[in-house]
């Protein structure tokens, strides 16, 4: 399993999203871009979360950091999500590849057959991840789980951004 160091160079990416093409090489914020990647159209919490990101971020541009959204979903079923979660304008990538979320140290599991909301789980999906990456394309803090549940908060995670930009904050845990 890959494990992502801060500091280091995060891997390329290059997505398609329900607004075009999209590279995290070509992102040009002045401070961070923020990495989401989701399980899918399937998951509650998923919705409740990307949810949540899609309210801030006009608050994460006010500090020079753009958002994403990124899933395995096909497009259909990202369409569905904007739609049904009311996501708005938020950039949401679909239809990565195994190897995609692989390189990010993603977990990934089989599909169960419906969730609690009735939609049926993909055969495979990428489990949660949050990276933060620095414009120089270095990794500033990483979150992967195995499971759905205990995310971390974009309210708090905008709340130490601005803390870390402040006192010029670097990256942690960049010792292996």
């Amino acid at each position: 399993m890959i494990v992502l160091k801060p500091r280091a160079a995060v891997p390329a990416l290059d997505a398609d999203t329900l607004g075009g093409p999209w590279s995290l090489a070509a992102q040009d914020n002045e401070n961070f871009t923020i990495l989401v990647f989701y399980r899918g159209l399937h998951c509650p919490i998923c919705s409740k979360y990307i949810g949540e990101l899609a309210k801030l971020q006009a608050d994460f541009a006010g500090i020079g950091t753009g958002v994403i959204a990124l899933s395995q979903d096909t497009r259909e079923r990202a369409e569905q999500a904007v739609a049904d979660w009311g996501l708005g304008d938020l950039p949401v990538a679909y239809g990565l590849a195994d190897e995609q979320v692989r390189a990010w140290g993603l977990h990934r599991s089989a599909g169960r057959g419906l969730t609690s909301i009735g939609i049926e789980e993909p055969a495979e999906f990428n489990e949660p991840g949050l990276f933060i990456v620095r414009p120089e394309q270095t990794l500033y803090w990483a979150q992967v789980s195995t499971m759905p549940f205990a995310r971390p908060h974009f309210r708090e995670i905008l709340g130490a951004l601005k803390f870390a930009l402040e006192k010029d904050y670097p990256a942690r845990g960049e010792l292996s």
